[in-house]
């Protein structure tokens, strides 16, 4: 047995240990005895943190798989036309001794014609750009569930259609009832992002020091937490407009502090049925706990641990994941989303590029690194996504 499927298989009898431990400490007015909530509390906490391992041992190992492709073709000494491509080792090593400050500059400048971008920085190649990509899926739930497109141009126009053809009943030989079809229209543009990070030159030189693994770690991390903001509560201001900025409101809660079943129930059935076939829910951590606590009508747990591979926590049948960004409880909030993410579009703008900065921090013995890539993302069907809200707070009452 693998330590995943291990750590995976404890985690489920733990989940199974808490729930018949908080059963085994109910009064007899259905409430949990004081005295056991602490524990209880750090069990589940215990639960959380095996998933959390789990998803740590899962993204290393395919990021190790990542890493540890081998290219496809040989190592030349200087680059022919064929070898000016981004899919060669030749690109890979003038890349990489161009970021060491290493080798002639003239070569290096050869074998990275193909990525020179207007800024004077360089388009990383194949297997760096993967790597790069591979961060912003693990730091970023979203790019797992949304639609992504590529796109060169300043914006993308979406058509959408916002009518429905109806089917009628006619009496023999009568005129069928004529409909025109129109479209409305979505537009995502270009929204500039970029992270920098400082080397010193004796990490940078250590022949042991993988600095690609490095530097796609660090970079991936710092821009998937920053894809992750925007496409969750972006404002649309410099930055992609986030879901909960245009989903619909599904269901409110009427406590500000906690949440019911019955009102995750009717956020669920808020969502049309063709949406919910393929939707997902998405929370903050803290509101995943007391979901842990919540049951059905017949007293069954509605939070359900995963149990294979590569496969999320669910509730209700449904995928449930956690983001930092989606608000934590508290009034007015919109603390939960559920709905088809595949209706939120990503369009990335050409390639990410890389640069290095030699003289900026050269009295620190360092070098300088940073990145740029150009991104957007909106909802372009606001009903594909419904969200709970909490309560809001009470108004003030007139005076007199």
């Amino acid at each position: 047995m693998s330590k995943l499927t291990e750590l995976r298989s404890k985690r489920a009898e733990l989940w199974e240990r808490t729930k018949a431990f908080l059963e085994d400490h109910r009064g007899e007015n259905g409430m949990v005895e004081a005295s056991a909530v602490e524990q209880y509390d750090k069990l589940t906490a215990d639960v959380k943190a095996m998933g959390e391992e789990i998803k740590r041992l899962e993204d290393q190992m395919e990021l190790d798989a990542q890493l540890s492709a081998p290219t496809s073709k040989p190592v030349q000494a200087r680059p022919s036309a064929e070898s000016k491509s981004m899919k060669t080792d030749a690109y890979n090593k003038a890349f990489w001794d161009m970021m060491r400050g290493h080798g002639d500059m003239m070569e290096v400048r050869n074998a990275l014609s193909v990525g020179v971008n207007e800024d004077g920085g360089y388009t990383v190649p194949d297997e760096f750009e993967r790597a790069i990509v591979k961060g912003l899926e693990e730091n970023n739930i979203l790019r797992g569930l949304a639609h992504i497109i590529k796109t060169s141009s300043g914006t993308r126009k979406i058509p959408i259609a916002n009518d429905t053809v109806l089917a009628s009943w006619i009496d023999e030989g009568a005129a069928i009832p004529e409909k025109e079809i129109h479209f409305a229209q979505a537009t995502l543009s270009a929204y500039k992002m970029g992270a920098l990070i400082r080397v010193s030159n004796e990490l940078l030189n250590d022949s042991a020091f993988n600095i690609a693994s490095y530097v796609a770690e660090r970079f991936g991390s710092a821009m998937g937490k920053a894809e992750e903001s925007a496409f969750i509560a972006g404002d649309g201001d410099k930055k992609p407009t986030g879901i909960l900025s245009t989903a619909e409101t599904g269901a409110t809660a009427a406590s500000q502090t906690t949440i019911t079943f019955d009102e995750i129930f009717t956020l669920y059935y808020s969502l049309k049925a063709p949406y919910r076939a393929k939707a997902s829910f998405i929370c903050n951590e803290d509101l995943l706990l007391q979901i842990m606590m919540l049951k059905d009508g017949q007293s069954n747990y509605i939070w359900k641990p995963a149990l294979d591979i590569g496969k999320p926590d669910t509730i209700l049948g449904r995928p449930i994941y956690t983001s930092s960004y989606v608000p934590t409880v508290a009034a007015g909030q919109k603390v939960m989303l559920f709905g088809d993410l595949s209706y939120y579009w990503i369009a990335d703008r050409g390639e990410r590029t890389f640069k290095r900065l030699n003289e900026l921090y050269a009295a620190a013995d360092q070098v300088g690194f940073v990145t740029t890539q150009r991104v957007d993302g909106k909802l372009i069907l606001p009903e594909a996504v419904k969200v709970l809200k909490m309560a809001g707070l009470l108004e003030e009452q007139p005076n007199g």
